[in-house]
């Protein structure tokens, strides 16, 4: 029998090599813009063309490489970052495996223009597939220019991975704005289809976050610093209450360099313990600086993972830094006394005589224990999404508690089962012909009582309403038969690149619901109407930035379409809440509605919406035969 085992050729390991360095696009992105940073540049310009499949071009000024190197660096394993294994704990450089240039000229087109600041010409490198095309010299500026063209274009299964242009240009957006939180110094721009995204001068760290996250940004953050012997912290988190329901601002860095580390992220968010809203969270932009001899980066392929030496130390550190900073921040103001809303201000200088003493007025015909009708104030709009409303107090509320010895079963409203018997029984079905007579009860303002012939059944008011809701919308996306509501002063949502380009992904659909959006510069919208049955009161701008939060959480965790993701994320935040009181004819509507949806017994979220007990559970719990 013949040997069978054989060495791989040089373009299929690269292949397999780039399966773990460039997963997609962005990959590439991160790769190039990393090394054009450890080439000492100060300005670094990135173009893409369909999201990166086409087109990723890196421009720095940096040192630029030799004729042998220009050629080198595209061999496995090739680095100027390490001689030597103890170097690998002592990297402050951000690459220094030598597999990223391999691993993408493996799979794309490459073209490379460099040149040194001492030489008089540059090199042009071409190469596809791991092999060089050509190779010649002209005269180029200082500095090294990269285009990676049509990736994957050798591996046609890989490309089909890749998701839409919308998708993957957000994960182009995320490394670009993790590599330029890390160097605030550098000037960076990114250009998608001809029209730029960002343009980033040098500047502090707090200038770079406001830069790359909005205006709106710079009045919610709290600065941290920490120096140890052990680890240096600087940086910013957010105030606690501009957190948000999806993950996506938490950024840290050890030794300039992103990680990702749920350990850590445990210790800020126990630093903010007690003080967040539930299922949010706090921006932060942490840099951690440590020995590199203490901690260990070379344990995957995208350097994103980090070991350390004391890792409980570090979780120590951070967490009291943080608390520490969230502690001056909430508890201790500042005074300043040289502004002109000072003291002094309130001692008004009129003369005595102008000076007039406050008088006080009565009613001497008050009558506390007079039995007075006050004017109700509206509800909360979002209820109107739903169902119209009712104001007012219900009727004989205090007779809640009593209870007619003539008063029978077929008087309240019947569970569907009940009804469902009836109907096999030939029974005129009385709660239905019998509306007036209906009584229901709020439990703690967030459960509606009624009883059935078999016992009664608990509705959850909030899951209930958001069931109604989301057959609506569904049905709305379904038939394109969104109504929208014109708002009388349009407004303004800022928001940052990466949601910028998913409203404009789901644009279409958002319009569908009722929503009047149109864009307004590079990282804006303008809001002119919003869906009709959501009334009127509501915050447009709170709203579409909620709908979007949920939509990434939806999407994150239950992988749902665009339309069920979008319905369920209007539902959830147009639906009312817990604590929201209802009156009888509220509670009998909400419940006429809810029986008409297609599945009422089951929440949005696969939970249950109603809850019976019978008698017999009941009779046994108070040990009654």
């Amino acid at each position: 029998m013949s040997d069978i085992i054989q060495l791989l050729p040089d373009s299929v390991a690269n292949q397999i090599a780039a399966g773990e360095v460039v997963q997609r696009p962005a990959s590439a992105v991160k790769e190039l813009v990393e090394n054009a940073i450890d080439a000492g540049a100060d300005k670094i310009k990135l173009i893409v063309k369909d999201a990166g499949k086409s087109l990723i071009q890196v421009i720095d000024n940096g040192c630029g490489m030799s004729v042998t190197d220009a050629r080198l660096c595209f061999e496995r394993h090739a680095t100027s970052k390490i001689r030597k294994a103890e170097d690998l704990f002592a990297i402050r450089t951000m690459g220094f495996r030598g597999e990223a240039m391999a691993s993408i000229a493996a799979i794309a087109q490459v073209e490379l223009k460099t040149r040194r600041i001492e030489d008089e010409l540059g090199t042009i490198v071409e190469i596809e597939g791991s092999k060089v095309v050509n190779q010649y010299p002209e005269a180029l500026p200082a500095g090294t220019t990269i285009c990676v063209k049509n990736l994957f274009y050798n591996i046609p299964a890989r490309r089909n991975f890749l998701k839409s242009n919308s998708v993957e240009m957000r994960h182009i957006i995320d490394e670009f704005q993790r590599i330029a939180l890390a160097y605030p110094q550098i000037f960076f721009s990114l250009h998608s289809d001809g029209n730029e995204i960002f343009h980033l001068p040098a500047e502090t760290l707090k200038q770079r976050i406001v830069h790359l996250f909005g205006s709106n940004y710079n009045q919610r953050l709290v600065p941290v610093e920490e120096e140890t012997t052990i680890i240096a912290i600087k940086g910013f988190i957010g105030k606690p209450e501009f957190a948000k329901k999806t993950r996506g601002e938490q950024f840290f860095f050890v030794n300039n360099r992103f990680v990702r580390d749920h350990y850590l992220n445990h210790a800020v968010m126990n630093a903010y313990e007690d003080i967040l809203p539930a299922e949010t969270y706090p921006l932060y932009v942490l840099f951690i600086d440590i020995d590199p001899a203490k901690i260990d980066i070379n344990v995957h392929p995208t350097k994103t993972e980090i070991k350390y030496e004391d890792d409980k130390a570090i979780y120590a550190i951070l967490r009291s830094a943080v608390k520490r900073s969230l502690g001056r921040y909430n508890i201790t103001p500042s005074l300043d006394f040289d502004q002109e809303t000072s003291f002094s201000n309130l001692i008004s200088t009129k003369p005595l005589d102008e000076i007039q003493a406050p008088t006080i007025s009565f009613n001497p015909n008050f009558n506390p224990f007079e039995d007075v009708k006050k004017p109700t104030s509206s509800r909360s709009s979002a209820y109107a999404a739903g169902f119209e409303k009712k104001a007012g107090i219900p009727q004989n509320w205090d007779t809640l508690y009593q209870i007619s010895q003539q008063e029978t079963v077929e008087q309240l409203p019947l569970h569907p089962a009940d009804r469902a018997a009836e109907k096999t029984e030939q029974k005129p079905n009385v709660a239905t012909t019998q509306d007036a007579t209906k009584q229901f009860f709020q439990l703690h303002n967030r459960f509606i009582v009624s009883q059935i012939h078999s016992g009664f059944m608990l509705i959850d008011q909030q899951a209930a309403h958001e069931r109604i809701l989301f057959e609506h919308y569904m049905a709305q996306l379904e038939n394109h038969q969104g109504i929208s509501q014109q708002s009388l002063f349009p407004q303004t949502v800022e928001l940052n690149s990466a949601d910028f380009a998913l409203m404009e992904d789901i644009l279409p659909e958002i319009q569908t619901l009722g929503f009047q959006l149109r864009p307004f510069g590079k990282t804006t919208y303008i809001v002119d109407g919003i869906p009709a049955d959501l009334g009127t009161g509501m915050n447009e701008t709170k709203i579409l930035e909620q709908l979007l939060e949920d939509f990434k959480n939806n999407k994150d965790e239950l992988q749902l379409n665009k339309r069920e993701n979008l319905a369920r994320s209007l539902a959830k935040n147009a639906a009312i809440k817990p604590g929201t009181p209802l009156d009888n004819q509220e509670m009998s509507e909400l419940i006429d509605k809810l029986f008409a949806t297609e599945s009422p017994s089951i929440s949005m979220y696969g939970r249950p919406i109603i809850v019976t007990i019978t008698l017999q559970e009941l009779m046994q719990r108070f040990n009654k035969n």
